[in-house]
């Protein structure tokens, strides 16, 4: 139960705090006064997605506040032990939406996770807005609440999960066959392309060696004479440096007689005189290697015109072209096998498809089970919405296949998707000697008003929801009908809490406490005031309801009697 409501910087909400009981209460006010934006909060608070548009303006965050009263063996108390709560305590839910961080949310002082959240509040409360009757009339809804009032949602979710195993294999096998419907050809590619890998013989860095070597090549004639004329300066012309060195190390190993502190610079000298020497040795080695062979030169330039070949073809590198021929390898070693591949994967999708089968059919029988003892309770509580005579029923019907479906997704005409094979239409026949039609089709606002509440009714006591909120109940409907739906809210508010917000008095006059919501101008910004209403203002209330701006003495007596005869 909904115990206590808080809204700061919501929308035209600058700070509201609201208490609540059980049994029903009534919101009423003038349009536009922030009743819808009440039930956006307490949507919020019970999972839906938030976004910083609702973010009251110059302000950077909004915050909600919601207090429940929790019974500890409901399922929201058993998901709350679960989780480390004590649903002894109550569930505080918090929710902080920010403009430029991060939304939050908290569960009893914990942040959490919109998961989380959604998962306590699933069954904690039923929220009918504005968009119930658009929603009705929508088929894919119906079907949803046929699984709901049936506790079929688990095997449905089975269903679904079958489903979408069976999608992923159903693609692996259109892939293997077009694989196979093409392998001939991808075979001789295939090999064609290993072929001319393997002939090249490759060694990785290849390359990178040809290349320096063809760069020594071409430029023989300046590599020669510069190393020639090297050897010569630094040993073998007169004069030479090894020459003009050793003359100087003579000089000093005869100064060291005279001052042995030069001998190691002497030692020094005839160190590097010794390198001068080997370095010299090496360049005229390399001369003896170094030959300009017009031959290799060619050797070289075919060779590398092959790799840039092979590179240009296979991703840019050898290295790139090795892995190339790897994965060549491992395509062709895969067309090897690919029809037991195909055998495997038809085996599978077979035992999948009849498990899908199966329970696809198992849920289709239970729905049209279900479906009989929806149309009969719908029937029920509309009847008592003055209603009577009215006919409702649940029409289940197998969703077509088209020739073309895949065999997979489909069990004789067929076709099954990832809620099964069925699809469900609500008809409906609201004068005797009628046929039942769609009730997209023909049914009323005041029409669509009521059986709106009567599944919603029926809904709350199978699924032991504590909460239910009512917003535009009273849409397309008047008078008589008005009062027989504020009668119905009222008996529901013996065993349920019972929030309506409400424009006609026919229902407010049976709220067991009774809200105005009011909006006033204060220095240029709106801001949204509530207040609990008893005796006096109460039937100012209702007079206003009846009679609008101008409140006369007859429509205050009239609403001091509506009151009066709901004691």
């Amino acid at each position: 139960m909904l115990c206590e409501l808080s809204i700061r910087n919501f929308a035209i909400i600058d700070d509201l705090n609201m208490n609540f009981s059980d049994g029903l209460t009534i919101l009423s006010g003038e349009t536009g006064a922030g009743k819808s934006v009440i039930i956006n909060a307490v949507n919020l608070l019970l999972g839906s997605r938030a976004n910083a548009g609702l973010i009251r303006t110059g302000a950077e965050t909004a915050e909600l506040e919601a207090h429940f009263k929790i019974i500890p063996e409901s399922i929201p108390g058993k998901i709350m032990t679960d989780q480390g709560y004590d649903p002894s305590e109550g569930l505080i839910i918090r929710r902080i939406i920010s403009r430029f961080d991060r939304h939050k949310i908290y569960i009893n002082g914990r942040l959490s996770t919109i998961q989380m959240l959604t998962a306590i509040t699933e069954n904690l409360a039923s929220i009918s807005g504005q968009h119930a009757h658009q929603k009705l009339l929508k088929n894919d809804q119906h079907l949803q609440i046929l699984d709901q009032y049936g506790n079929l949602v688990n095997r449905r979710e089975k269903v679904r999960k079958l489903y979408r195993n069976i999608i992923p294999l159903i693609s692996e096998l259109q892939k293997l066959i077009s694989k196979a419907t093409h392998q001939n050809d991808q075979i001789d590619l295939l090999r064609f392309q290993k072929k001319e890998i393997m002939e090249a013989s490759i060694c990785p860095g290849e390359d990178e060696k040809l290349e320096q070597e063809l760069l020594r090549l071409k430029h023989f004639e300046f590599l020669y004479q510069t190393i020639f004329n090297s050897v010569e300066g630094l040993y073998s012309a007169p004069g030479a440096v090894v020459e003009t060195l050793t003359e100087i190390q003579k000089n000093l190993e005869k100064a060291c007689e005279f001052d042995p502190c030069l001998a190691s610079k002497t030692k020094a000298l005839s160190e590097f005189i010794y390198q001068i020497e080997d370095i010299s040795l090496e360049l005229r080695s390399y001369l003896e290697t170094i030959d300009m062979d017009e031959s290799r030169l060619e050797t070289i330039d075919a060779r590398l015109d092959i790799l840039r070949k092979l590179k240009r073809k296979y991703g840019g590198s050898l290295q790139a072209v090795l892995e190339k021929l790897n994965h060549i390898e491992t395509e062709l070693s895969g067309f090897e096998n690919i029809n037991a591949r195909i055998e495997s994967t038809k085996e599978q999708l077979g035992r999948l498809h009849q498990r899908l089968v199966d329970e696809a059919t198992q849920l289709s029988m239970e729905r049209k089970q279900v479906a009989e003892d929806l149309s009969r309770d719908v029937e029920k509580e509309i009847s008592s919405l003055k209603m009577a005579g009215t006919r409702f029923f649940v029409e289940i019907s197998p969703i077509k296949a088209e020739e073309s479906t895949q065999r997979f997704l489909r069990t004789d005409n067929a076709l099954i998707t990832e809620n099964g094979i069925d699809q469900a239409e609500f008809m409906i026949a609201p004068n005797v000697g009628e046929t039942l039609k769609p009730l997209s089709g023909i049914a009323s606002g005041g029409e669509l008003s009521r059986v709106v509440l009567a599944l919603k009714a029926i809904l709350a006591y199978m699924h032991s929801v504590e909460t239910v909120v009512f917003d535009e109940v009273d849409a397309g409907i008047g008078g008589g009908t008005a009062e027989v739906v504020g009668k119905k809210l009222k008996d529901l508010s013996r065993h349920l809490q019972i929030i309506c917000i409400t424009h006609l008095p026919q229902i407010a006059k049976f709220g067991d406490y009774h809200y105005i919501i009011s909006k006033q101008v204060k220095k240029g910004r709106t801001h949204t005031m509530i207040k609990p209403i008893r005796q006096e203002e109460r039937v100012h209330e209702i007079a206003r309801m009846l009679g609008g701006l101008e409140i006369t003495q007859t429509t205050l007596d009239h609403a001091r009697e509506m009151l009066k005869n709901c004691e």
